[in-house]
């Protein structure tokens, strides 16, 4: 096994910090550089159909719901850990781009729908394939048992967490 940046950070607090357990920093801060590493090839992806990781976050919620893809935007502020504020910026963004549309909602005249447009169906289905490629080649570094297992560990730690 090959050092690693994060061991030597680990050992330098270490050295000059013996009286610490510095061991959770090789777990996190490893999580950390591959959620920043794996974030950055995902915004790349993402950038050639003309939208950022937090536009794909609204128009895959809206995917996933199934037909007729359409949501209220106070479900998508729940499932996507936003502020209204946030939400509101987002759709107003994918509005104008012509991926989303606002409606009133047929059952409460105080709350919206919000639905994909066709070329929004098409923009995630096309994003969301292509942005499996850097994460399948990430993952193809581990044997598949390899992978099973870290899953199963990630799921248990942010379940702890949570």
């Amino acid at each position: 096994m090959t050092e690693d940046p994060v061991d030597r950070i680990v050992e330098q607090w270490r050295r000059e910090r013996p009286d610490l357990d510095a061991t959770p920093m090789g777990v996190f801060g490893r999580i950390y550089r591959i959620a920043r590493l794996m974030g950055d090839r995902m915004e790349a992806v993402y950038g050639r159909y003309g939208i950022g990781r937090g536009e794909f976050d609204v128009l895959a919620s809206l995917r996933r719901a199934g037909e007729p893809y359409t949501l209220s935007p106070k479900a998508m502020t729940a499932t996507l850990m936003l502020t209204s504020g946030g939400m509101t910026g987002r759709l107003d963004r994918l509005e104008r781009a012509g991926l989303v549309t606002r409606t009133p909602d047929p059952d409460d005249r105080r709350a919206l729908r919000v639905a994909l447009t066709a070329r929004g169906l098409q923009v995630i289905d096309e994003a969301v394939a292509a942005g499996l490629g850097p994460q399948h080649e990430a993952l193809a570094a581990l044997p598949d048992g390899d992978r099973e297992r870290l899953t199963g560990l990630l799921r248990d730690l942010l379940a702890a967490l949570e």
